[in-house]
């Protein structure tokens, strides 16, 4: 969502001028861009543990915790990287100036941490930029007593355990989630996901990315799956995360098929995200709780409680874009928010598999001949399947993992296609060497913690944290 005072006060019109805001963000190939985002859960080190603090266990707001890790990072180097943000007098994020221009730092609703990466050229500089960020957090939180790792589903904590950010919207968002789905706030709380930002030339192009990615998108569920434990115990998902998701808040998550409709674009849209419940309002830097009411009655002028004498702005809907939650979601560019966060190599290799397959045109086309395969409803079909069963669930007389494969082989030749070489001429190929293995036959990252619970840990699940920490 903006930041308070960023806001666009223009007000809207009509629907037609809601969409020419999503067509604006169209760009050449030569401009497109790649912004990684990534959480991770934060956890207090054996040796910082007291009374308050429990090994293993989540850090708070403050004192010695998230708040004090933002802000030791805002100081460091002089403040001369990132601008604080504030909500109510509490820093909960900060905004990238100088050589971090472009990205930021914020706070999912239990303090998992979120670098929302800049808009970079190749992914050789994702994986700088992702260097870099761990390597300016490591030493601030360790000298806390806190280690961070990134995980889909928070492997041992309860709900009661995990603590609540000082942030307006997320009071907002726990009051209604139990409303409209019964693992909303499992969602908020326990999970942490990866996702890779990427551009569209034209309203053709935005449809058929989005179509391919959003069918393509409970693959690289399978394929990143990284959740397998529920407070102490496997329980029987490869990726916890996405099962959360199926019920989490219906409206405006998972695979609309109207999506996959030949004739959507950004028309088509912005009516779906209309009939979406609203969240908030941000007005006079505070956020207004109007969790439920119709953005397009409010547009035809009805009464609705809470926003009486306030006319939607264009600034509004694009906080309303930010509550659409769907697998894939439209901005001003297409977010991919399928997988589970998981390690660094893994991480490299969600933003590589996608840019393979949707910044070459040869390779773009042949994602798309593959989805058509199959019909749109059986890929919504799999999104059901792939939270428990991962590359095993069956899919046209084979499975997932077989699927998998041709993705990856397609996302290859993407890459090579592209043609960006680092220093010392690799392409940007090298990062789907994890994919490549997995699609093999090796393990997904849920399977091999899996292996080690019953095996090296001997069922003691707390020691992911040393094994998964960055």
């Amino acid at each position: 969502m903006s930041n308070p005072g960023e806001q666009d006060a223009t007000p809207i019109e009509s629907v037609t001028q809601l969409a020419c805001l999503l067509d604006a963000g169209a760009k050449s190939p030569d401009r497109w861009r790649i912004g990684t985002e990534h959480e991770k859960f934060g956890f207090v080190l054996p040796e910082a543990a007291n009374e308050g603090r429990q090994p293993w266990m989540p850090p708070p707001y403050a004192p010695d915790g998230i708040a004090d890790i933002l802000g030791d990072l805002h100081r460091q180097d002089d403040g001369a990287h990132w601008t604080p943000i504030f909500d109510d007098g509490n820093l909960i994020g900060l905004k990238g100036v100088g050589d971090a221009q472009g990205s930021s730092v914020s706070l999912e609703p239990a303090g998992q941490f979120e670098l929302s990466g800049a808009p970079l050229t190749d992914l050789h500089e994702t994986g700088h930029e992702m260097a870099r960020h761990f390597e300016a957090i490591r030493p601030i939180s360790r000298a806390l007593g806190v280690g961070f790792a990134p995980l889909g589903f928070h492997p041992i904590a309860r709900r009661e355990d995990m603590p609540w950010m000082p942030k307006s919207r997320y009071a907002i968002m726990r009051r209604y989630m139990p409303q409209v789905g019964t693992l909303g706030l499992d969602m908020m709380q326990r999970t942490c996901t990866v996702q890779v930002n990427l551009d569209f030339a034209s309203e053709a192009d935005m449809a058929r990315k989005l179509r391919v990615a959003l069918a393509l998108q409970p693959v690289a569920t399978a394929l990143f799956a990284n959740s397998p434990f529920y407070e102490g115990r496997p329980n029987g998902f490869m990726s916890n995360r996405a099962q959360v998701w199926t019920d989490t808040d219906n409206a405006r998550s998972g695979m609309p098929l109207c999506f996959f409709d030949p004739a959507f674009g950004f028309g088509a849209y912005v009516e779906w995200l209309l009939d979406v419940p609203m969240y908030f309002v941000v007005r006079d830097g505070r956020i207004l709780d109007v969790a439920g009411r119709s953005f397009r009655s409010w547009m035809k002028g009805e009464r609705q409680h809470g926003l009486e004498g306030l006319i939607p702005t264009i600034g509004d809907f694009e906080d309303h874009l930010t509550t659409a939650f769907t697998d894939v979601r439209v901005k001003q560019f297409l977010e991919m928010r399928g997988a589970d966060a998981g390690s660094p190599a893994m991480m490299l290799a969600l933003s590589a598999l996608w840019v393979g397959l949707l910044y070459d045109d040869s390779a773009l086309a042949a994602a798309d001949a593959l989805v058509r395969e199959q019909g749109w409803a059986q890929y919504a079909a799999l999104r059901a399947a792939v939270p428990r069963h991962g590359l095993q669930a069956p899919w046209a007389g084979g499975t997932v993992r077989d699927l998998a494969a041709r993705m990856i082989e397609i996302a290859a030749s993407g890459l090579r296609g592209r043609a960006a070489y680092d220093p010392n001429g690799l392409d940007e190929t090298r990062f789907l060497a994890p994919l490549q293995e997995i699609a093999a036959g090796a393990p997904t990252q849920a399977e091999h913690w899996l292996h080690r619970y019953h095996d090296a840990w001997k069922g003691d699940v707390t020691r992911i944290f040393a094994e998964a920490a960055v």
